[in-house]
């Protein structure tokens, strides 16, 4: 059990009221956790410190080499006062396979879980209970070592950051129009796409601009060797239903292996509902679109939670899904999930952690 020392801020900043809109990403709570990484010595010095800026060498590694991780995931509060947090045990797991992947050191799961549930413990007046939001928690590990070479970091950082926030889609469960990218790639089997990890992001940021400017929300990726066959969207996992059956891109090594994802595949197979996880070709779309097959798509991630799509494009032609509004099923899907999240629903699968 980590030993954590707490710091105080001396200038706590104001919390925002619930008539205060929260745009993603933009307000951060008064502490962070930080935990750091010399290697013969391994993790230590856990603290919980105010927030605030990081002294760096500018010859840090993760500047030079971008080796690095991060994590996203959410802490609600229920009517009765509870707070939750929704499968942390998936987003721990998943950190430790990035961290494998990019040679940083993993974290011991029960230390990683206890620093964010006491981080979120301390911070816990910061949770909003406005509908549609929740507490945002960003965990993430960066090289620190100060040296200008091609090898893996001695040193790093492991720190948390909370940020309470609103809806990711300002035009909240309306559904989404979606840009299917035929020119640029995102990622390739073998590389880092399983990875939570800051380069997949940036990869993905020109082929965003071109599609925002169509008037686009996100960019849904094609395999970059065939260039055929659908991987994700740029911040979430996608699934279509077809013809009755909930189609997902299979994990491939290219994927990120979504934690809302997971949970969709486990709450259809639930349900009764025929589920598949295999190659889906935007060609196998393009058909299923034409002759009315396609009769649903959503996009699944911890951020927007459910995110209906409503249009898809592929070079010139676009293609309305259903009647362009939200489908029963993913409808279902995000009542359910936000349900259980906020303790209104009963936790039948054990997948919310209180947090005390």
């Amino acid at each position: 059990m980590l030993d954590i020392k707490f710091i105080k801020t001396g200038n706590p900043k104001p919390i925002p009221g619930p008539e205060n809109p929260l745009v993603f990403g933009t307000i951060f709570t008064d502490h962070m956790f930080v935990m750091d990484y010399t290697e013969g010595k391994g993790w230590h010095d856990p603290r919980i410190e105010p927030y605030g800026p990081i002294s760096l060498e500018p010859a840090a590694m993760v500047f030079h080499y971008g080796q690095e991780m991060f994590e996203g995931l959410k802490a609600y509060k229920t009517e009765d006062g509870r707070i939750l947090m929704f499968r942390p045990d998936k987003n721990i797991e998943r950190a430790n396979n990035s961290n494998r992947r990019l040679m940083i050191p993993e974290i011991p799961e029960e230390d990683f879980l206890q620093a964010m549930k006491e981080l979120v413990r301390i911070e816990q007046a910061w949770i909003p209970t406005k509908e549609g939001t929740s507490l945002y928690i960003r965990p993430f590990v960066i090289a620190t070592d100060p040296f200008l070479g091609v090898r893996p970091s001695f040193t790093y950082k492991f720190m948390i950051i909370l940020s309470p926030v609103g809806a990711y889609y300002p035009e909240g469960l309306d559904p989404v129009k979606i840009w299917i990218e035929d020119e640029y790639v995102r990622a390739v089997r073998g590389g880092i796409g399983e990875a939570k990890t800051g380069g997949n992001y940036v990869a993905s940021l020109a082929a965003q601009m071109k599609a925002h400017e169509e008037g686009y929300s996100q960019v849904l990726w094609l395999d970059g060797v065939e260039r055929k066959y659908i991987e994700e969207v740029g911040a979430m996992n996608i699934f279509f239903k077809i013809n009755g059956t909930v189609v997902t891109p299979q994990l491939n090594g290219s994927i990120l292996p979504g934690v809302t994802r997971r949970t969709c595949v486990e709450l259809c197979k639930a349900w009764g509902l025929p589920v598949e996880e295999r190659k889906v070709s935007v060609q196998e779309l393009e058909e299923a679109a034409r002759t009315g097959a396609l009769e649903e798509v959503w996009g699944s991630g911890t951020a927007a939670v459910i995110s209906p799509v409503g249009h898809l494009r592929y070079e010139d032609e676009v293609f309305q899904i259903g009647d362009g509004g939200i489908g029963e099923l993913s409808q279902k899907l995000y009542d359910t999930v936000t349900g259980i999240q906020l303790g209104k629903i009963e936790d039948t699968f054990g997948w919310t952690v209180e947090v005390k």
